[in-house]
């Protein structure tokens, strides 16, 4: 023991250079799978509208703009209510900020067929072509 020099048994190990990833990837993906589930919980829209039910339909796309429209004929654009009058200058907005947006109209079943028509002009009228018609299946 004297002079001589002493090592650990920890030193003499390697050094641990890689990263097992796989505990977090494993997290990650049951992250994923959990706001993947929760997410259209937290997407519902402000107004209580009834919407027409039908059993045929389309998922509309992700890049879109939602109009409510209630059974008095109130319209809101995603959670902000918009006048008729400033419906058009709104929807500009919009679609200057993405131009490849699609309108979902969601419409209470007793709202007004020409409150909808109006509605659907006006955002023609305004440059958005791309729109859709929300319904509930069946």
């Amino acid at each position: 023991m004297a002079g001589g020099s002493f090592r650990r048994e920890e030193d003499s190990l390697p050094a641990i250079s890689e990263i097992n990833v796989t505990p977090f990837v494993d997290v990650v993906l049951v992250l994923l799978v959990i706001f993947m589930v929760t997410a259209p919980m937290l997407v519902r829209e402000q107004m209580a509208v009834n919407l027409p039910k039908a059993q045929s339909g389309e998922k509309s796309a992700s890049q879109s703009i939602s109009i409510v429209i209630d059974k008095s004929g109130a319209v809101s654009v995603g959670d902000k209510a918009v006048a008729i009058a400033d419906l058009s200058s709104e929807i500009k907005n919009l679609l200057l900020a993405n131009p490849n947006a699609q309108a979902v109209i969601s419409a209470d079943q007793e709202a007004k067929h020409g409150d909808v028509i109006q509605v659907m002009d006006i955002i023609k009228s305004a440059g958005l072509t791309r729109f859709a018609i929300q319904i509930e299946r069946k």
